[in-house]
């Protein structure tokens, strides 16, 4: 099979793909489960680490890692954990830490090991979110103890607000589409650490939520934005803390990637062939789940993207 007549063939499987992903998006609402976690972790009991003068992570429970930032006058909880108990458990942890109340809770993202757990918090906690994470949440909550905190959910778009606990300033920016388009970094400058959500991974490939109108390119970007930042200890949902040689080493790889899939592509390489050379394995869609892709893939086809788009019209 000739190079050109390759590309032809992947640019229709491609398209298939992406023509798929969209129709599942466009289900109604009432098909849709509650989010579904990236990664199952094993329960085991809530665990504070502290990592600078008042703020901690939080491990444990179900769902991803969360934080959270003590100031004088408010407590801040940096995601929801992903049920109501380990959200709970999680809060009466923060207690014995501190009498100061948890009044303020913000979202890195809509993933649902991050914000399912959101019945578990006061009823008037104040809820910090970018603009789309709550429009993915208020798409995927079905149930109705979830669905009341949607209204207290304060959003903002590019940039983002600064929020005074009492003597400890915290930052909420949104640089850009990345693992999703409404990922929010929450950085404490006086601390100088940063909370990325699911914007970092370690020891494996980062996930690109195409459903959710993620971008790899746009993950390099905002990773590189984050380094602008004066921040020296990064924390996320999915690993231990990091320095800033690991979220440079993340964006090498993420770069060598796109660079060496460019390559194979221009080789008149298929998908299928990409995914073989990477061993990536078929994983079969659960019914009103989305797909969740490899980074290999999410780059092939937003390669594959770009060439529809800079292809001539006929007249």
């Amino acid at each position: 099979m000739r190079a050109n007549q390759k590309i032809g063939l992947a640019t229709v499987l491609s398209m298939a793909v992406i023509l798929g992903m969209a129709a599942a998006a466009q289900q109604p609402q009432q098909t849709r489960p509650a989010q579904p976690p990236q990664y199952q972790q094993q329960p085991s009991p809530i665990a504070l680490e502290k990592i600078a003068a008042n703020i901690y992570q939080v491990k444990g429970g179900s769902g991803a890692n969360c934080g959270v930032i003590i100031g004088e006058k408010e407590v801040m909880v940096i995601d929801a954990k992903m049920s109501e108990e380990s959200a709970k458990q999680m809060l009466a942890e923060i207690a014995k830490l501190s009498p100061v109340p948890v009044r303020v809770l913000a979202f890195t993202h809509s993933d649902g090991d991050h914000v399912n757990g959101i019945a578990g918090f006061p009823a008037d906690i104040k809820i910090l979110a970018q603009e789309e994470t709550k429009r993915y949440m208020d798409e995927a909550f079905t149930d109705e103890k979830q669905r009341a905190y949607l209204p207290l959910i304060k959003t903002f778009a590019s940039g983002g607000p600064e929020y005074d606990l009492g003597g400890r300033k915290v930052q909420l920016i949104h640089f850009g589409p990345a693992h999703t388009s409404g990922d929010a970094v929450i950085f404490c400058p006086q601390e100088k650490v940063a909370f990325l959500g699911d914007l970092f991974f370690a020891g494996r490939d980062p996930l690109v939520h195409r459903h959710k109108n993620g971008n790899s390119f746009g993950l390099v970007k905002v990773l590189n934005s984050v380094l602008q930042l004066d921040a020296e200890v990064f924390l996320s949902g999915h690993a231990e803390k990091a320095a800033r040689a690991d979220i440079k080493a993340l964006i090498k790889s993420i770069e060598d990637k796109q660079a060496q899939i460019e390559a194979m592509i221009a080789e008149g390489k298929s998908l299928d062939e990409i995914k073989k050379f990477y061993k990536v394995e078929d994983r079969p869609a659960s019914p009103g789940r989305p797909q969740f892709l490899s980074l290999a893939e999410v780059i092939y086809l937003e390669f594959m993207e770009k060439q529809i788009k800079l292809k001539p019209k006929k007249t």
